[in-house]
């Protein structure tokens, strides 16, 4: 049964912009772990549920994926809808056409949009100009839908998420980001190590700590110190797209933040690991670690589905 609560923040959710975790309230996101598990378990079941009968998701992509792509597709059809794949080389936008014209025609055609793009101000202008929901689907200083289905993925196993500590090992890029001011929002202490240089943007940092409530949040060069007594461990690529001309200097710099046996030893002994993949097995992540009985990638990957599902239909239901 739906209680009043609940029929609030639906209401609240119709309509709106998912451009960052830092505009939703902590209420908001525990709304929508809770009907991503719900919908999770239907779909297990068999049971069809088809709240977005007629409606029509864009999907824009100036980034390659497989992830984003397949989930938001299979999950827009699983819901009864369509969605549309709009490669940025085949629509105007490619050609030119500034954001502003191409969000209010695709408001007259479609019911959302989906962005995989390299600016988060490309994706913010859409959002004002387009008056359907828009939904970030990665930018280069966010990636909140991925975030989502981690939340969702670590309440699963470990039966909560207030009061547990995520390590993030790595470059201090749009998932540092976005998982740290998830964790402030859900009551978890954080901690990211990285190179001099490559820590989580300081602006991103200050505004998780405002929001923070009773949690730690710990920037630090030493992978040791970011990862002691974690509950999870999250690693990343070091070189993510746009940045491959960097990869070799990269894998130089990074060779003492490697997601090993030595390391893990200062987790807790019942620690996750996890990792929004594509993976790069003896880089950022050793084969034992990532394919070994602490590893929920797989359970991770598969709950974008099922996370953007619950998104979808908060925001375009």
């Amino acid at each position: 049964m739906t209680t009043v609560a609940e029929k609030d923040l639906q209401a609240q959710l119709a309509g709106k912009d998912f451009l960052t975790l830092l505009d939703y309230s902590k209420e908001e996101l525990l709304y929508l772990l809770k009907s991503a598990i719900e919908i999770k378990a239907k779909h297990k079941q068999g049971i069809v549920y088809q709240p977005l009968k007629g409606k029509v998701l864009g999907l824009i992509f100036e980034k390659s994926s497989t992830r984003t792509r397949v989930s938001f597709e299979a999950g827009i059809y699983q819901l009864g809808g369509t969605g549309l794949f709009l490669s940025s080389k085949d629509i105007q936008l490619g050609r030119g056409e500034p954001i502003s014209d191409t969000a209010k025609v695709l408001s007259s055609y479609l019911d959302g949009i989906m962005i995989r793009t390299f600016a988060q101000s490309d994706v913010e202008e859409l959002a004002e100009n387009a008056t359907i929901p828009v939904i970030n689907g990665l930018t280069d200083l966010y990636h909140p839908c991925q975030v989502l289905a981690d939340l969702q993925t670590i309440e699963e196993a470990k039966g909560k998420l207030a009061g547990l500590k995520i390590a993030y090992i790595g470059d201090g890029n749009n998932m540092a980001h976005s998982l740290m001011i998830g964790a402030a929002k859900m009551g978890m202490h954080f901690s990211t190590a990285a190179p001099a240089g490559y820590l989580p943007d300081e602006s991103i940092v200050a505004k998780a700590k405002k929001i923070a409530e009773g949690t730690e949040i710990t920037i630090t060069t030493d992978p040791v110190k970011a990862i002691k007594d974690a509950d999870v461990i999250y690693t990343d690529v070091w070189a993510s797209m746009g940045q491959e001309s960097e990869q070799k200097e990269r894998e130089k710099l990074f060779a003492n933040y490697q997601v090993n046996a030595n390391l893990v030893q200062h987790a807790k002994a019942d620690y996750l690991f996890m990792h929004c993949l594509p993976a790069h097995r003896g880089e950022e992540v050793t084969a034992d670690i990532i394919d070994g009985d602490h590893s929920v990638v797989f359970q991770e990957a598969e709950n974008r589905l099922h996370a953007q599902k619950a998104l979808m239909v908060a925001l375009m239901g």
